[in-house]
């Protein structure tokens, strides 16, 4: 069995076999005529319950035969340009290939010793972030594997910047005293972490959004200023600059004069909108996110990262002694006075894969005024998305998109029972998706039933929008002539 491990005494052997890999990944690529097979749930767990995992193969081509089988031909492909659904990119090729080199090599980068260059490419990284977002020349942060570790850092962090003094927190009577303001429509790792931080249920308050499904910050005041009346602590505001339901941005400036007045821990949740960091033509739209006192970046949304590639970042770099914890047989406390970088010192984890890479790989060949412009066309593709929407007497389309996403409802002509129309609108998203044609999301606004593109692809055009609208009213309309059917 040791020839399957790595070492120079197999290299050859591992050419030979991811090579093979590639060119069957390629091969699918090249030929992939549409998102999705729309193979069931039923149909595909046999098949997979059937393989026997005590009887190897032992051999790479064989096992990439039955590969195919189980999860080549039926994967759903992101990079199909009729993939509309949820916030998963087409990837560029630069990441990929770190993806592989990071894989192999393997390094971890919780300390020096077990990861060198890959500790400094990683903190490189992080500062040219913070460079981007304007955090200044204390900021920090560390690699995450997503934005709701990310999230859930930065409010520990605003936890225990909170605390009343040195005696901190005396127990759960205090904690409970928190308070989270985030608007309604913000990501549930917000209500995730509160509890994740032992923080009471009513510790997440809940600012309504204006029409547009931006924080009004009116009533985020007057939350705040209630809070203060009740004695209870404003630990932290979450300003979303990118909502996974609508795209919003919340108003960043407007947000940051009250975290200033009330002496609050500002975070800004950038998962989504964090490609305007490297936009040609809408940095704009995320002015005041150089107010944070932390920010969540997801690169592998509006980056074409593959998964995972996050970050959490802050203002100011000794907040993270928060999860900073010294083990003598990982990251001695000696380690730091020797000035060698361990990034477990900043992290939640411990055992970390060399996420940057990929980043790193995309920034020295395509540059971030590459990944900036492929950004740009997905968002004005958006505004293509929306016109065509708001034209179309069939559909109803929620708010103009401040990034790539719109959120529409089908409304038949003949029918005014909102329940129906919940119901087709439902209907036509399960019979897409089986269809195989195109894939797109779902989400309520309200109490109805909508449905949300998400639109990360370049590639997409408006002429593809155009023909998945006309395919989600033709299964629509098929649910409500059956309906009258089975009703007379």
């Amino acid at each position: 069995m040791r020839s399957h491990l790595l070492n120079d005494l197999t290299a050859e052997h591992y050419r030979r076999s991811v090579t093979e890999g590639v060119e069957r990944v390629a091969a699918k690529l090249a030929t992939t005529d549409r998102p999705f097979t729309g193979v069931t749930v039923d149909a595909l767990s046999p098949l997979i319950d059937g393989i026997d995992l005590d009887r190897p193969l032992h051999d790479t081509t064989a096992a990439l035969d039955e590969l195919e089988d189980v999860y080549l031909r039926d994967a759903v492909y992101f990079h199909h340009p009729r993939y509309l659904a949820h916030l998963n990119c087409p990837v560029v090729i630069p990441a990929v290939l770190g993806e592989a080199v990071l894989s192999a090599v393997n390094s971890s980068l919780d300390t020096w010793d077990q990861s060198a260059g890959g500790t400094l490419i990683e903190r490189r990284l992080i500062d040219w972030t913070a460079e981007r977002i304007g955090l200044g020349p204390a900021a920090d942060g560390v690699f995450t594997s997503g934005g709701t570790q990310s999230n859930l850092q930065a409010l520990l962090l605003a936890r225990e910047e909170a605390k009343p003094g040195p005696g901190g927190w005396e127990g759960a009577a205090d904690l409970a005293e928190l308070r989270i303001f985030t608007s309604e429509v913000s990501h549930f790792s917000v209500q995730k972490s509160a509890k994740l931080l032992g923080l009471g249920q009513d510790a997440v308050v809940s600012v309504p959004v204006g029409a547009d499904k931006r924080m009004q910050t009116v009533a985020l005041a007057r939350e705040l200023e209630r809070c203060k009346k009740d004695g209870l602590v404003p630990m932290a505001v979450v300003a979303t600059a990118g909502t996974t339901d609508f795209g919003s941005i919340d108003p960043l400036p407007e947000i940051a004069e009250l975290c200033e007045q009330y002496g609050v821990w500002m975070h800004v949740d950038a998962a989504y909108g964090c490609g305007l960091l490297a936009s040609l033509k809408h940095r704009d739209r995320i002015a005041g996110i150089e107010r944070a006192d932390s920010v969540t970046v997801d690169y592998h949304k509006s980056f074409f990262q593959p998964v995972s590639s996050s970050a959490v970042l802050v203002r100011d770099a000794s907040t993270l002694c928060h999860v900073t914890y010294h083990a003598d047989y990982l990251n001695p406390r000696r380690m730091v006075t020797e000035r060698i970088p361990n990034q477990v010192d900043k992290s939640l984890q411990t055992t970390r894969r060399f996420d940057a890479l990929k980043l790193w790989l995309t920034l020295r060949t395509m540059g971030a005024d590459g990944i900036g412009e492929l950004f740009d066309e997905v968002c004005e593709l958006a505004e293509e998305g929306w016109r065509l929407l708001a034209a179309d007497p069939r559909y109803d389309v929620v708010v103009e998109p401040s990034l790539s996403t719109l959120v529409f409802r089908y409304i038949p002509a003949a029918v005014t029972d909102p329940a129906e129309i919940d119901r087709a609108n439902l209907y036509a998203r399960k019979a897409l998706f089986h269809s195989g044609d195109a894939v797109v999301a779902g989400t309520k606004v309200g109490c109805r039933h909508y449905l949300k593109f998400t639109l990360l692809n370049p590639e997409t055009t408006a002429a593809d929008i155009a023909v998945v609208l006309d395919l989600i009213a033709g299964h629509a309309e098929q649910y409500l002539g059956e309906s009258l059917d089975r009703a007379s």
